[in-house]
Parts: structure tokens; sequence; C-alpha cells
């Protein structure tokens, strides 16, 4: 299996550098990372790829028992590192991908050494105890309207998820990507990303850890941060003066500062 041709694996960066890997959330691909990667590539090598069924990705690789499962996902990211042969990489995560990062953490230690969480979210729906900002019949609700009009959930959720209302730029440019996703293929993700839980995943993690929110999230709001920043043994919270759950889009500078103040930190 050619792994890098499967999840078109783009390398870039300074080759002497730490390695990070961008990973981008449901519905978007790589170039979602485009004013990222800037300020990185000075200093880092920076891997970007597109899981199966986003982006450029082999399409054919797509099998809904994989993906049905955030395992199958990581089990893609542990695939990559294998492929670059990475040791100690840094895993940058956006909304869902920051739960895959910390899965595939789980099972290759020696290749993910410290994880950002971008916009995380471990549980969407709302539990006695535990806000995730959703209901279950929110999420049906959400989950039925995406399976029978993808276009239109795409055209009516993006501005929502994307905030910025004055920026209806922004909007546009998530709308199209999640409309540059084959809907078979966008409603299994949806499904396993919507319905996951993955809480107690959270309390393996053993490797540095930054949490990245912004002050108005729908989709992760910030009482979800907190609770990931709880939830992981000295991991860091920082909260972004940024709106909607796509902050390197949205608030670039803030992010990246962020980003790259969490990485001189590391040794």
């Amino acid at each position: 299996m050619d792994v890098a041709h499967r999840n078109n694996v783009t390398v870039t960066g300074n080759p002497r550098g730490r390695t990070v890997v961008l990973a981008h959330g449901f519905g978007c691909d790589q170039n979602m990372w485009r004013l990222t990667v800037p300020a990185l590539a000075d200093d880092y090598q920076v891997v970007l790829f597109d899981y199966v069924g986003a982006g450029r990705s082999d399409a054919s690789a797509f099998s809904e028992d994989r993906y049905s499962s955030l395992d199958g996902y990581a089990q893609d990211v542990v695939e990559v590192c294998e492929a670059l042969d990475l040791r100690d990489a840094v895993f940058v995560g956006h909304s869902v991908s920051a739960m895959i990062g910390v899965l595939a953490a789980d099972l290759a230690p020696e290749r993910i050494g410290a994880l950002v969480m971008v916009a995380p979210s471990p549980r969407y729906i709302d539990e006695d105890g535990y806000r995730g900002g959703f209901s279950e019949d929110d999420i049906d609700e959400l989950l039925g309207s995406l399976e029978s009009n993808y276009l239109g959930w795409s055209a009516a959720m993006a501005p929502v998820i994307m905030g910025n209302g004055d920026r209806p730029e922004l909007g546009d440019e998530l709308r199209n990507s999640f409309c540059a996703t084959d809907p078979d293929m966008a409603r299994v993700f949806a499904r396993t990303t919507f319905l996951s839980d993955s809480r107690e995943d959270l309390k393996r993690v053993r490797v540095p850890t930054l949490v990245l929110d912004c002050t108005q999230d729908v989709i992760a709001p910030r009482e979800v941060g907190a609770y990931v920043h709880r939830s992981i043994p000295d991991s860091t919270l920082v909260t972004l003066d940024a709106t909607g759950h796509c902050p390197h889009l949205s608030a670039p500078d803030a992010t990246n500062e962020a980003i790259t103040a969490f990485l001189a930190g590391l040794r």
C-alpha cells in the first residue's frame, strides 16, 4: 500500500527541524493549513496529508468499516508516520483530528512526542455533568439533515461553524471545502465524529499537550476546552482571541503564535 499516495502526503519546511504533522478536521483538507505552514517552515519539517475521502486522497482506499471508528483514522496517521519514519513528531490536530491524534499517540508513542489540539471536543453530546454543546436530538437532526441533503447542509452549516459573519468569505471557503468532499464518505466521517466519545482516551495522554480553544465556538464551547485541559495531565490551555471553530483560518496570527511558542518550549 502506498500510504503517501493514499493520503496525499506533502512534506515541506526545514528537513533538519523537528517534524510537525498538521491534520485537518471534518470536511476539510490540508489546504486549510496554508496560513500556518509559513510560520513553521523555517524551523520545522512540516507534514500535511488528507484523510481518505478528503482533498486529493485516494478515494478507492475508502472503507466504511475502517472509517466508522476514529481508530481507523488514527491507524492511517500511524501508517503515515511509519512511512516517513517519523520519531517524536508533534501532531497538530484540528477539531476531530485532535482526538485522532490522542489515539495515534497511544498506538505509536515512539512516533508522536507532543500534541497540539485546536478546538478539540472528546464528545459533542451533553451528558449529566458534562457539556458538549449539543443534545442527542440536536446531533440526530444534524446528521439527518447532512444525510438527506449534503450540499444544502453544507451551505447552511458552514457559516455557522466558521463564525465571523462579518467575513463571509471564510464561511464560503468552508462551504466549498465541504462540498468538495464525497457525500457518502462525509456521511461516514460525520457519524464517526459527532457520535464519538473519547473522554476516557484523554486520561492516557502522557506527552506535552497544548489545548487551544476560542472565545466563541458553537461546535466546541469553552467548557469543552476546559474539560480537555483538566483531563490531560500537565496540559496547557490557551484561549485564543478568536471566534468560530477554525481559528487557523479566522485568526491565523494568534493561532500560529500559540503553536510556535509551545513548540519552542519543547525539548
